[in-house]
């Protein structure tokens, strides 16, 4: 039997404190294959909140593109190697024709890290713009649009947050068109503060589906005025796919594409290489240029061979496979029938989400106080019952469903029956 002690124990000693894990209890994984998960005492786990094995744990097709490349060659970019350029050719082509080029790193820190950089050689400016809920990693540059750890010593004031979406508590008070123009009202606010203090505006960094920000249902343009507002002052827009990207929200690939916008420059990462290390920014020719012009960036691992392999294969697995139209259908299945929870238990304020992205929002009462404490008791009950999901929002009330593509009907079913079941026993308060 797996000694959950000893092991949290060993980790500390060896990697430090404060160290994150899921759940109270963590849970020893030694094996993956599809949606499921078995820890170290034989345990099967229905996996329904990793988009790190995008097209599911341990799929034959990238297990043996990794092993066939890695068994020829791995070495870094200064030599020639067609995987790299074949794998950006295939992956452009699934953006808007303006996005052709890109840098390969290895992980989505390091991709905003480049993005933030290449927007500065863009626009000669250094304001950053980003959401007070947001994350796009853990690199110096990138933890200061992070409010949730604040940097030590405090944010540089370079770096402007505005409040995050929240379509239960809309901005103004109103839903749809207002709280759009609220949200403007912000960004245009943050847009002022950075040209009073002489940075300018170099970029609004999003995730374009507000993922971490409790993924909220926004109206349709809903960034319209705060892009133009930024592209006014100089800046540019940088979309953060690492969650929303490679067709997760089954409408779109993108999730730029379903927000309606069209940034400059884009960053993807997790999902990418089905959860080897692998990740990249894409833009135009010109502003990818005027950044390696102005930096002169080399990455050792980027764009390897082995990487390129997974990649490629991950891209052409969810073209064989479907799975941005299986995202769609079984998350749009899952949110129907999760949808029929509300009438059952009030908690449930409402149910969102898109593809194979999605959740419920809890509160305790009609002042929308958000149940934080219950929803943090339901994802230690579904744990229990072997499912494994999570929570996501300001106040983390929210649950977060995100489970590998190849999640099927069958899988919804067993999720929200034993969600069904972990409600009628929990209760509200503590």
């Amino acid at each position: 039997m797996s000694d959950i002690k000893a092991l949290m124990a060993r980790r500390a000693r060896l990697l430090g404190p404060n160290v994150s894990t899921f759940y109270a209890d963590p849970v020893h994984i030694v094996k993956g294959d599809g949606v499921w998960l078995w820890d170290a005492d034989g345990r099967k786990y229905l996996d329904c909140y990793n988009n790190v094995p995008h097209v599911g744990h341990c799929h034959p097709k990238v297990v043996e593109a990794i092993a066939r490349q890695a068994a020829i060659l791995n070495t870094h970019t200064r030599y020639l190697h067609e995987g790299i350029l074949d794998y950006i050719e295939a992956l452009t082509a699934k953006f808007d024709k303006s996005l052709t080029s890109a840098i390969m790193v290895c992980s989505g820190s390091e991709a905003n890290d480049v993005a933030l950089r290449m927007a500065q050689a863009v626009t000669g400016n250094t304001g950053v713009i980003a959401t007070d809920m947001t994350y796009h990693g853990n690199t110096a540059a990138v933890s200061q649009l992070s409010t949730r750890r604040p940097p030590i010593g405090g944010y540089a004031d370079h770096v402007q947050h505005v409040p995050a979406p929240d379509s239960t508590r809309p901005l103004g008070g109103v839903s749809g068109q207002p709280f759009a123009d609220a949200f403007a009202v912000e960004v245009e606010r943050a847009i002022a503060a950075l040209q009073a203090s002489g940075h300018g505006v170099s970029a609004f960094i999003i995730c374009p589906f507000f993922a971490n920000e409790g993924f909220p249902t926004l109206p349709k343009g809903f960034l319209d005025k705060a892009v133009a507002a930024i592209r006014k002052a100089g800046g540019i827009v940088i979309a953060d796919e690492v969650q929303p990207g490679f067709g997760r929200t089954g409408t779109h690939w993108w999730g730029y594409e379903k927000i309606g916008i069209l940034p400059e420059i884009v960053t993807i990462g997790k999902p990418m290489g089905n959860g080897h290390p692998v990740a990249a920014v894409v833009a135009g020719l010109d502003t990818l240029s005027a950044f390696r012009n102005a930096f002169g960036y080399f990455n050792t691992f980027g764009g390897n061979p082995v990487s390129c392999a997974a990649a490629m294969a991950v891209l052409e697995i969810i073209d064989e496979e479907g799975l941005v139209e299986n995202a769609r259908v079984v998350g749009d299945y899952a949110r129907e029938r999760m949808s029929a929870l509300q009438q059952k238990y009030p908690v449930i304020n409402n149910v969102r989400g898109s593809g194979l992205f999605f959740g419920a929002e809890m509160v305790l009462d009609d002042a929308l106080t958000p149940a934080t404490d219950f929803t943090e008791r339901v994802v230690e009950g579904m744990k229990t019952r072997g499912i494994l999901l999570n929570k996501i929002g300001k106040d983390y009330g929210t649950l977060k469903i995100r489970p590998p593509m190849v999640f099927s009907r069958e899988n919804a079913d067993l999720m929200i029956d034993a969600l069904d079941d972990v409600l009628s026993v929990t209760p509200v308060t503590s």
